[in-house]
């Protein structure tokens, strides 16, 4: 598989995206525009009798379909960051397109027919598309490849060929797909991932460990598609001799769709899958550290907010995070939608997992230390009508803050992340522990996470090598 690259620091950087841009560029809007051309054409002229009686049952039942889709969404609690009205309009002409099938097939000509059956699907795929430029899903064509065709990871390989590489030195590091038995939470996940650095292969002192959680809407596998992982850990692992920690890339939906927000409750057990069967999991299969000091945990989106969760609710587990463009709490919509989506109505479940709870009622941490990476786009000052300042939430916060679409919506101009991040952080000082709030440019998509995740790694990586080290952030 060919790779572009691009550099940390001085060090090339394999990049599994290249090719034409699905977010911009040419490809996105021309592929919207061949659409719409093959929409009218299917239209076409035809009588007066269809343009007077048949084409507005089409064009009412199309706006009838935005509109519902965005009523819809409206209550949903998926999304902060407002969708772009472009994406209605192509749900709409979705619906539009099968109701002409339905009501201009009698009569129509052949062409005409193939023409309106065949334009019904593509405008699905505009709908897609839309959607993607959104979210920022995937960037590329080779990542869309990627992701469709679920091919072997670059230098992935079984667990049954690790002994013998066991002493062999490796130029990169290796990827190995794990099924993580649900012994302690009975979560029903995916297939996970192990990258194990170069140093692994030769060494034999415990190294240490990052877990990696994506965004919602995600696989376990997002992080070094789409968002170079991989990657930027060889980089890393290549500037300092083969030394780089494990990376395991865990599941916390269990479906492509299920936002856990890696809480326990009637969406499943993830938070439990995450402390009770990844880390002794990892700790028994791979001889990592067991030395809390010596894990972290590294989350974008969603997955920030899994990180900060996963810190300050289980310093005896984790002892160093970063949280890139997460909210101030697991989130699904209001604080009533969350509780009820969630944890099945139960408020004190709420609160357990509520991280600005946890740090008011939690003893001073000893070592925990943590770094926040948000749009630098985004407001820090100002805010949007009706929200508190900062964002943290206390037990009585009422806010109406939605969790972002997958794991994304939320960035740019209308995001609270930065705020949230920043009122989090002066929270979590006085209980001991040492954060900072970085910004960088861009908004929420996986190129932001990636180039967080790339400066972040050597603070992190750094910091679970010197364990017991004053905890700088």
């Amino acid at each position: 598989m060919m790779v572009a690259r691009s550099t940390v620091g001085s060090v090339p950087v394999p990049r599994y995206g290249h090719g034409p841009s699905l977010l911009d560029g040419w490809l996105p809007w021309t592929v919207q525009a061949l659409v719409l051309l093959l929409l009218l054409l299917a239209v076409g002229r035809r009588s007066g009798r269809f343009r007077r009686r048949r084409l507005p049952i089409v064009v009412v039942l199309g706006a009838a379909g935005a509109l519902g889709a965005w009523l819809s969404f409206r209550g949903s609690g998926l999304a902060s960051d407002p969708a772009p009205l472009l994406l209605w309009v192509w749900v709409g002409l979705t619906v539009a397109a099968v109701a002409l099938v339905v009501v201009g097939w009698p009569g129509a000509r052949w062409w005409r027919r193939t023409v309106s059956v065949l334009v019904v699907p593509l405008c699905v795929l505009c709908v897609g598309v839309v959607l993607n430029q959104w979210v920022g899903y995937v960037t590329t064509v080779s990542e869309g490849w990627g992701e469709v065709t679920a091919g072997p990871l670059p230098d992935q390989i079984e667990a049954d060929q690790l002994a013998s590489l066991r002493g062999n030195p490796t130029a990169t590091g290796h990827v190995v797909p794990v099924s993580i038995p649900a012994t302690g939470s009975g979560f029903a996940h995916r297939e996970e991932y192990v990258w194990l650095p170069p140093a692994w292969f030769t060494g034999s002192t415990p190294l240490p460990v990052v877990m990696m959680i994506a965004g919602e809407f995600n696989t376990p596998a997002d992080w070094m598609r789409i968002g170079d992982a991989e990657g930027v850990a060889d980089a890393y692992a290549a500037a300092h001799g083969g030394v780089a920690p494990i990376l395991v890339f865990v599941d916390a939906g269990g479906t492509f769709n299920n936002d856990t927000e890696c809480v326990d409750g009637p969406r499943g057990a993830a938070a439990d899958h995450l402390t009770r069967d990844v880390v002794p999991y990892v700790e028994q299969h791979f001889g990592a550290s067991s030395d809390p000091r010596q894990w972290g945990v590294v989350g974008w989106s969603m997955g920030g907010t899994c990180a900060v969760d996963l810190a300050v609710m289980h310093p005896e587990l984790v002892d160093s995070f970063v949280d890139i463009a997460g909210d101030a709490g697991p989130e699904v919509g209001t604080r009533d939608q969350t509780i009820a989506r969630l944890y099945g109505g139960d408020a004190a479940a709420w609160a357990r997992f509520d991280p600005a709870t946890v740090l008011a009622g939690h003893p001073p941490y000893p070592d925990t230390a943590g770094r926040f990476v948000d749009s630098a786009d985004g407001p820090g000052s100002p805010r949007r009508p009706g929200r508190p300042p900062g964002g943290a939430r206390g037990p009585d916060a009422t806010d109406a803050a939605d969790a972002g679409v997958g794991g994304r919506g939320g960035g740019g101009a209308t995001g609270q992340e930065l705020p949230e991040a920043q009122a989090l952080c002066a929270q979590a000082t006085p209980r001991g522990i040492a954060c900072a709030v970085d910004t960088q440019p861009g908004r929420h998509s996986w190129p932001f996470a990636s180039t967080a995740f790339a400066d972040a790694l050597p603070w992190l990586a750094g910091r679970l090598a010197a364990p017991g080290s004053p905890p700088t952030a």
